[in-house]
């Protein structure tokens, strides 16, 4: 277990900052009583406009997450003011189907590891020079099993609960501390156009975004490294883990379910 971390006072980031869980995650943490959260996001407009909503202690900035030089403009502009106590390294992607193209795996690549990789760079040490901050990165319970619509999804989210693992072994005795997000479906325009053999309806009933904050802010407060908002997601872990031989032959039943078929 980690430090656990309060919200008073505090300064927070949240990239892919203006909808869907970026958006939830900002409005918990005011309420939480942060002191000032940065919305950070590619569409630089909706971001400030999803600052405005939530009052004067919110911030929207513009923010391409795969341009390292971006990244470091916009940790520097924010530590002019305050020292950045959390950041939620949230932006996500969704690409095409099965196997992909050279441009999907390339922009998953950019997005679901290398903005991580980043942010680690060139934050983390600060933190470690002060004594303490937190590092949360967004994966999804598809980097903990498998998204069998998307390769490029399903494998550059494992990448990033990899990186994850590795940097809280790497930072945990210099007072940093990592969480982990792996959420199944949840309500957000990423998956609105999800229809019903999606594989993502094999983790049940999508969730909102609000539900997903109330488990970060759960996790946080425990210090927990790892985030389930769907607990099934820790159920299908294990049961991967255990036998992965069995694991497969029902992953190919599910899909031939969803597709129509009758699977064996």
């Amino acid at each position: 277990m980690g430090r656990p971390f309060t919200f008073p006072d505090r300064t927070i980031v949240v990239t892919g900052g203006a909808n869907g869980i970026g958006y939830a995650l900002a409005e918990r943490f005011l309420a939480e009583g942060a002191a000032r959260v940065v919305l950070a996001d590619l569409d630089g407009e909706r971001a400030a406009a999803a600052a405005a909503e939530l009052g004067a202690r919110a911030q929207g900035y513009q923010l391409d997450v795969t341009d390292a030089e971006a990244v470091a403009a916009l940790i520097e502009e924010v530590e002019r003011d305050s020292p950045i106590d959390l950041w939620c390294s949230n932006a996500g992607v969704t690409t095409g189907g099965g196997l992909g193209s050279d441009a999907d795996w390339d922009r998953t690549w950019r997005v679901h590891v290398l903005a991580h990789v980043y942010v680690a760079r060139l934050l983390l040490p600060r933190m470690v020079e002060r004594g303490g901050g937190h590092l949360l990165i967004t994966a999804s319970a598809a980097g903990l099993l498998t998204n069998i619509d998307s390769a490029p999804y399903s494998v550059t989210k494992h990448g990033a609960v990899a990186l994850a693992e590795w940097l809280a072994i790497l930072h945990g005795d210099e007072g940093i501390d990592i969480s982990c997000l792996c959420p199944m479906g949840v309500n957000t325009a990423m998956t609105a156009k999800d229809g019903p053999d999606a594989a993502t309806r094999l983790g049940g009933d999508y969730l909102e975004p609000e539900d997903v904050a109330q488990s970060v802010v759960e996790a946080l407060n425990e210090g927990r490294f790892l985030i389930l908002p769907h607990p099934k997601a820790a159920v299908m872990e294990q049961r991967r883990a255990s036998d992965r031989d069995r694991w497969l032959a029902g992953m190919r039943r599910a899909r031939a379910r969803l597709k129509g078929g009758s699977g064996r």
